[in-house]
């Protein structure tokens, strides 16, 4: 008991300082928001009564859901009021210094101006923390609503009534449909023979005339008029067919629904139905477009424009397969047809079940052997169906036998939660690819590749679009609500909090607009370097580059640090997190950090530079580009060799055109014994010198390397204006040495070798018994002029 007491006087205190907030808080709001925020208080009162009680339907729930999240979203929006004027005050109070400690004495114009500031500020926040707690609450009885609502739905679908086979309750549903029909009937006869309907017929008979008339045209002829707007669009483009055939099945589906609607509204405005049959005929154009659509949806499945439909499937199986979807329909509008007379006639559990079980028995039945179809095509077609549509499916499959067992055992709410969601959801899917094909026909029709269309990354991604935006729909088929989809997307816009940072799908737009901005800014900034500034003055190409990539890095870092202020990310409180990321970040990554610090040692210092002739690690080409991870080297293959930059920084590279493309050929050359060398020095000289690439400072020498195994050995040595000449030139001193020598008469040797067979009669005595005897072989002295030997003293 004391207890009790003790925290019935908690709660009183706690109810006391709340109440006593709140009038603080009232006293400083404008009167429309205290009006406005009395209105909350009294809804929000309202809403937890309804709740503890939980007795009121699930519609009226949902009209106060409704309501309550009207004052969430205000509250909401106005949590964000003042936070420029909040952030100036504390910026204003930071400038004036910490406050004194107790005790000691401030200047008296300083504590009034911060006394001042402290009110401005308290009077500024109140407002924001009065939203903020009724933006809180109204998520708290919005939370409870739902949950009240998903539990009722749950308690439905788990419900177990009567068992349709149960052969004791067919009468009983019988003579209750019987008696609904017989009821609409006789309203109707009674409606239509009244006077009032005769002179209502009378007075508006020519709109009825009009409206029959016009629907009947649009039901029977709305297909032909629909293949002659197509045969007018396929005169701009005959490589959208697709396109066109598609737009052409719309109209066929759209005239004779507005056929179908004109024809309701005749017999709506004759007033010959009665209430019960009014009822009924404003479903029927929803049972026209589902009918409707569904032959639209297996009219589209074979066609094949780029020459490959959807169901790739023989004739025979094509006409089966249509009518499967087509019953489909006919199963879908007889369980909507059901639904409407129950909430007509307010049917019995028992005639309830006996009337649907038949529908789901029968919707069961046509996916199975839909099902059968899909085996029967995946077994003949060259390709299988992916994973996805198999699975889908699959899953058809199962709750086709899951829901009559269901249904049979008296689940019957369960089975048609199951059963037609699923029907519809094949339909949703097949119509995703069906729409996919037609932005890829319109993309063909607009590029004018149908080929390169079919593959297209368009394509893929318009699919991949249709998928997303298709999710919403596809959780509304399957039971979801619409108060559960707008919870979820305005969860979403709200975000998520990071620290002491509110992230929200706004902030990342913010950031990603900022951030392509300035991306595409510091893109226009180096390419006016590449093109117009910097090839105008004396740097080189590779100072350039390293100016025009440095640039690039700078620019991205500044873009991404603007982006992130604009969008008012304080990744402040990330700060502990990425210096202990940074740890092991240094660890995992050490090759690509070190990879980075030498791309900016190469960008800096420039060793090595764009354009020039290099050697590293046994590889020699030119330098392409250098990146901060790595360097592009295109080899005189042409094959582009990648180096990581570390090799180029720690390893040694030899750079050919460093500073300069001054480099130094070398000619080797060998000339017969008995040639003059000052002769030959004389020769090689002039051919140097006489060549437009050799400079003449410092000029060109010959050297005599010294005597070789068969020839005296000389070298040219020369600097060339351009090193990467060096193999031309090398090749054309070795042409025009050919010429000089072979006019001189010079001697070019090659290396010849004598062969001697000491005991050549062992090979005869050596031969086996039976064996022909081996023929000698006779070793011919060529002629002098075949090896260059104009003496002959070289003995072969």
């Amino acid at each position: 008991m004391t207890q009790l007491m003790r925290h019935m006087k908690q709660c009183l205190a706690a109810l006391g300082i709340a109440l006593l907030f709140f009038s603080v808080a009232e006293a400083q709001l404008s009167s429309t928001e205290r009006a406005y925020y009395q209105g909350w208080l009294k809804t929000a009162a309202r809403a937890e009564l309804v709740i503890d009680a939980d007795r009121a339907s699930s519609a009226a729930m949902e009209v106060l859901r409704r309501e309550i999240a009207d004052y969430r979203e205000r509250f909401g929006n106005a949590r964000e009021d003042n936070a420029d004027r909040i952030a100036t005050l504390n910026s204003q109070l930071s400038a004036l210094g910490v406050a004194p400690a107790e005790g000691e004495i401030e200047d008296a114009d300083i504590a009034a101006l911060r006394s001042s500031l402290n009110e401005q500020l308290n009077t500024l926040r109140v407002p924001r923390v009065v939203s903020e707690e009724a933006h809180n609450r109204a998520n708290g009885l919005i939370s409870e609503i739902d949950r009240i609502i998903r539990k009722r739905q749950t308690k439905a679908l788990m419900q177990r009534g009567p068992s349709p086979l149960n052969p004791e309750h067919w009468p009983e549903a019988m003579r209750e449909i019987s008696g609904a029909v017989t009821a609409i009937w006789n309203e109707t006869l009674l409606r239509s023979g009244s006077d009032t309907t005769r002179e209502n017929l009378q007075n508006k008979l020519p709109l009825i005339l009009g409206l029959v008339l016009a629907g009947a045209m649009l039901l029977l002829r709305g297909r032909v008029w629909a293949k002659r707007v197509g045969e007018y669009l396929r005169q701009f483009g005959s490589r959208g067919s697709g396109a066109w055939g598609f737009v052409v099945s719309i109209v066929q589906v759209v005239l004779p629904f507005l056929g179908v609607t004109l024809l309701v509204q005749a017999v709506s405005v004759s007033g010959m139905l009665g209430v019960r049959g009014s009822l009924l005929l404003e479903s029927v154009p929803q049972w026209a477009a589902i009918l409707l659509a569904f032959n639209w949806l297996g009219q589209q499945l074979f066609v094949s424009p780029s020459g490959e439909a959807l169901v790739p499937l023989q004739p025979g199986r094509r006409a089966e397969l249509r009518l499967l979807i087509e019953l489909l329909a006919v199963m879908l509008v007889l369980r909507d047809l059901v639904v409407q007379v129950d909430q007509v006639e307010n049917l019995s559990s028992i005639t309830r079940s006996v009337v649907a079980f038949p529908i789901i028995l029968s919707t069961a039945l046509l996916l199975v052997r839909l099902q059968r179809i899909g085996l029967q095509r995946a077994k003949n077609a060259a390709h299988s169906a992916n994973k996805l549509v198999r699975g889908v499916r699959r899953a058809a499959y199962g709750f086709g036998v899951l829901s009559p067992v269901l249904a049979a055992f008296g689940y019957i709410y369960a089975a048609e939660a199951i059963i037609y969601p699923v029907v519809i959801t094949l339909f949703v899917v097949s119509s995703i690819l069906i729409v996919q094909r037609f932005i890829g026909a319109v993309y063909a029709l607009i590029t004018g590749n149908p080929e390169a269309a079919k593959d297209s990354l368009f394509s893929v991604l318009a699919g991949f679009v249709l998928a997303i935006l298709a999710l919403p729909l596809l959780a509304l088929i399957w039971g979801a609500r619409i108060a559960d989809l707008t919870e979820m997307w305005s969860r979403f816009l709200e975000g998520f909090q990071l620290g002491e940072t509110q992230i929200s799908p706004s902030s990342f737009l913010l950031f990603a607009l900022v951030f392509a901005v300035g991306y595409t800014i510091t893109r226009l900034v180096q390419s006016s370097l590449r093109n117009s500034l910097l090839p105008k003055t004396r740097m080189d190409l590779g100072g350039q580059n390293a100016i025009v990539s440095g640039t690039g890095y700078l620019g991205i870092f500044l873009a991404a640090v603007v982006a992130i202020s604009w969008a008012g990310l304080d990744l402040s409180s990330l700060a502990i997190v990425a210096g202990a990321l940074s740890v092991g970040i240094g660890f995992g990554l050490q090759t690509i950090v070190s990879n980075f610090v030498s791309g900016i040692i190469l960008l800096v210092e420039r060793p090595i530079s764009k354009g020039d002739w290099i050697e590293v690690g046994g590889m020699m080409g030119y330098v392409r580009d250098i990146s901060v991870r790595s360097t592009r080297i295109e080899t005189f293959d042409r094959t582009d060799v990648i180096v990581p930059n570390s090799d180029l920084i720690s390893g040694t590279v030899t750079n050919y055109t460093r500073g300069n493309t001054v480099g130094r050929v070398i000619v080797p050359v060998g000339v017969a014994y008995g040639s003059d060398p000052r002769r030959i020095e004389a020769i090689l000289l002039e051919i140097a010198k006489a060549h437009p690439m050799v400079v003449m400072n410092p000029a060109p020498s010959v050297v005599f390397q010294g005597f070789g195994a068969d020839s005296l050995d000389f070298e040219i040595r020369a600097i060339l204006r351009d090193v990467n000449w060096v193999l031309s030139v090398r090749s054309e001193m070795n042409f025009e040495i050919s010429r000089r020598f072979e006019e001189e008469g010079i001697e070019i040797p090659f290396a010849q070798r004598d062969i001697w067979i000491r005991n050549p009669e062992a090979l005869n005595s050596a031969k086996p018994a039976g064996t022909q005897p081996v023929p000698s072989t006779t070793f011919e002295k060529p002629d002098a002029s075949d090896i260059g030997d104009p003496e002959g003293d070289n003995d072969y």
